[in-house]
């Protein structure tokens, strides 16, 4: 299917490795010329090299920290007309209820809440004007079913989700769809270090660790990075513009809902 992106320009944050670099590839394969950002510059300019080669698209890569207001600033002076933007940023660490302090929370909110949100603030103008644009947020299936370990990321990404309820229906008519995409477990570094937990809070190696946790997904295994980005560059789409305000599970079938 021709997704009817080529030409388009889009910023993916954080996507030097991961589930950001799955998205950055799947629109690259469209033709979509990008802006990549993450924190580490010489795995970034390897990750932008790769891709230029690979789909022959412009790739920007800017190295900054997306969760500070400079990091923010650095990538839109070179982003700030772009058509379509993929957030994402790491999950801070996990714990009990006890562990985090108020310095917690505020660190989880400006990496998993107020960033996205400063950067649709700041992108959301020139696609109305444009009348045509794309916004995808990399949250996490803890909105959906919440995991009691992972308070920090539950709470910062529930906002998040609450804000693009409202603001999705505001801008649609424009043109311009915001839709959430809740990754269960995937292939990731993010996956290693919690099945590294397990295996350290049990006792046990990291490929029992992971086991166990597959036994627990429908699929029997976890996401891959480039399935997750295919379904990213969907939403991305010509073919998507009647797809407002959602969140949609990429969880192997984890979490036993109805709706």
């Amino acid at each position: 299917m021709d997704l009817g992106i080529k030409g388009k320009r889009a910023l993916v944050c954080a996507s030097s490795k991961g589930l950001g670099r799955g998205c950055a590839e799947a629109l690259a394969a469209e033709g979509v010329d990008l802006v990549i950002n993450a924190r580490n510059d010489e795995a970034l300019q390897q990750t932008a090299q790769q891709i230029r080669s690979k789909y022959g698209v412009e790739v920007i890569a800017i190295a900054a920290d997306i969760s500070t207001e400079a990091g923010q600033k650095k990538v839109l002076s070179v982003a700030k007309d772009v058509d379509i933007l993929v957030t994402n940023a790491g999950g801070p660490p996990p714990g009990m209820w006890s562990d985090w302090s108020r310095d917690d929370f505020i660190a989880a909110l400006d990496a998993n809440m107020l960033s996205p949100i400063a950067l649709m603030k700041a992108l959301l103008p020139s696609m109305m004007n444009k009348g045509w644009g794309r916004i995808v947020n990399i949250t996490s299936v803890s909105v959906k079913a919440p995991i009691a370990v992972l308070g920090l990321s539950n709470s910062a990404r529930a906002g998040l989700t609450g804000y693009v309820a409202g603001t999705a229906r505001q801008v649609a008519e424009k043109g311009v769809t915001i839709n959430n995409l809740q990754p269960g477990i995937h292939a990731t570094d993010r996956a290693t270090a919690l099945d590294t937990g397990v295996a350290n809070a049990q006792g046990i190696d990291i490929s029992a660790a992971k086991t166990q946790r597959c036994a627990t997904i429908p699929a029997g295994r976890y996401g891959t990075a480039a399935e997750f980005g295919a379904s990213c560059a969907f939403l991305c789409s010509q073919h998507a513009g009647f797809i407002v305000g959602q969140n949609i599970l990429l969880d192997g079938g984890a979490v036993n809902s109805t709706m």
